[in-house]
């Protein structure tokens, strides 16, 4: 690549206000041409700190599988027959000589995971100039994500993003770059590109399971920082996506690799409209207008179906009605919550393969009227439906190693509940243990941090939880006067 060249929504400029670590390209198979710049509709995928490049990896390779590509992003002569290898434009850039490059940037503080994907099975696929990292890591420190070492690499980033439709940005909450570095790049994606629709994946912190004693700070602080900054955000909890691997793919130690391609489904499922054909496909756009009926209450929960082994999957019913029940069910949802305590104020079932709408259709009057069903009285449609025809695919591997079964049609429901506020109020418990004895606090303030900004965002999730009991409580209300 020459020195001010750009490609696909991304640009590399010939300076950087930091050292990086930069790989270049080890043959010319990464040369780009501005004449290949023919998609109007150009989704970037940001992954940031561990967990999000870990994620990312997963959707990635999960990707280049939907459409025939290999390792090295191209096509694959031995890739199962999939059809319609669907649009590469939406995700890919291609070169000149047929190489299908990510639409991707993958950041982290820490230097190991980035240099994991340089030496990894895809080192060919990314392109080299995408791969950020520091030379130290966050400590599991929100400040010094955001504040101290965050902030030497975030122009660095920014330099690289350019022209696009809307940000998918995967990240965790308690991580110290996934919390402060993702909240500081989403602080200037909202000012650089208020138009641009900007969708969140966030590992939220587990009930029971916690990689740093900090995480309840992490994932206060930035809720609070991304709350007015993201269009939606989809939170999946370790312990839930834990408990499906365990009893579903019958895995009894599930592995991050077997979390995040299952997550990876779901991933591949919301964004499939935008690269294959179907007859009621959905854009990004159509997220937060179906899900999002106040802007601080974007946080819908995920559930997907089936997941079943390839052990299992001759035992198990795959009809349209049985996978739709399956994502109401909370073994099938990806935080740990009781959506029979809340009300629903919005469900967005997206359907895969073969599947028909009068099927769709029945299934959704079958579920309204069931009595663990609740809508509030103020959105009595309720549903959006999806319906893509590529059928879903799996990333291979052996039955008893927990490979999730292949199925002819799956369906991913991203539902806005108030049911989460559960998990709002768990997180904000743990928070107030540690903060009402200070603990831990010098280390956030020795990065720059100010201690009132504790107080500010424990103040905003505080008003969160109280904007879900409202709504809850509003529905609650309704429903007795309607009684009475």
């Amino acid at each position: 690549m020459t020195k001010g060249e750009s490609f696909g929504p991304f640009s590399a400029l010939p300076s950087l206000t930091v050292p990086l670590k930069l790989y270049t390209a080890p043959d010319a198979t990464l040369e780009f041409r501005l004449t290949d710049l023919t998609c109007d509709y150009q989704i970037v995928h940001l992954h940031m700190g561990q967990a999000g490049v870990q994620l990312g990896q997963s959707a990635w390779e999960l990707y280049l599988l939907e459409h025939g590509l290999g390792p090295d992003g191209r096509p694959d002569p031995n890739a199962k027959d999939i059809g319609d290898p669907g649009s590469f434009e939406t995700f890919f850039t291609e070169t000149s000589n047929g190489k299908h490059v990510p639409r991707a940037l993958f950041v982290d503080l820490d230097p190991s995971p980035i240099d994991e994907l340089r030496t990894g099975p895809y080192h060919q696929l990314f392109h080299p100039e995408l791969l950020i990292n520091g030379n130290e890591d966050a400590a599991n420190n929100y400040a010094r994500g955001h504040y101290t070492i965050g902030k030497e690499k975030i122009d660095a980033v920014m330099d690289r993003v350019r022209r696009i439709a809307g940000f998918l940005v995967f990240h965790s909450f308690g991580g110290g770059t996934g919390s402060g570095f993702g909240a500081l790049l989403q602080e200037r994606l909202a000012t650089e590109f208020t138009k641009k629709v900007k969708l969140e994946f966030a590992v939220y912190p587990a009930p029971s399971i916690a990689s740093a004693v900090v995480e309840p700070y992490n994932a206060v602080l930035s809720t609070h920082s991304t709350i007015e900054n993201s269009d939606c955000t989809f939170l999946v909890d370790n312990e839930a996506v834990y408990d499906i691997c365990r009893r579903n793919l019958g895995i009894p130690r599930p592995s991050y690799e077997h979390l995040n391609r299952l997550i990876a489904q779901v991933v591949s499922s919301i964004t499939s409209s935008l690269r294959f054909d179907g007859s009621l496909n959905v854009d990004l756009n159509e997220f937060q207008t179906n899900l999002v009926p106040y802007p601080r209450i974007h946080y819908p929960l995920i559930s997907y179906a089936p997941v079943v082994s390839a052990l299992k999957s001759s035992h198990e019913s795959f009809k349209v009605s049985d996978i739709t029940f399956q994502c109401f069910e909370r073994s099938n949802q990806m935080v740990v919550c009781d959506p029979r305590k809340g009300k629903y104020m919005a469900v967005a079932l997206l359907y895969r393969g073969d599947v028909v709408p009068r099927d769709c259709n029945a299934a959704i009057l079958a579920v309204k009227v069931k009595n663990t069903f609740n809508l509030v009285e103020w959105c009595p449609t309720g549903f959006k439906l999806g319906i893509n025809y590529q059928k879903p695919m799996t990333v291979p591997a052996a039955a008893e190693d927990g490979g999730l079964a292949e199925v002819d049609r799956s369906v991913s429901m991203l539902s806005n509940t108030t049911a989460i506020a559960e998990a709002w109020s768990r997180l904000d418990y743990k928070f107030d243990l540690m903060h009402s004895k200070r603990a831990f606090v010098h280390w956030y303030v020795g990065e720059g941090m100010e201690e009132g900004e504790f107080t500010e965002a424990r103040e905003d999730l505080a008003v969160l939880e109280q904007d879900y009991e409202t709504i809850a409580g509003e529905a609650a209300a309704v429903e007795a006067e309607a009684e009475y």
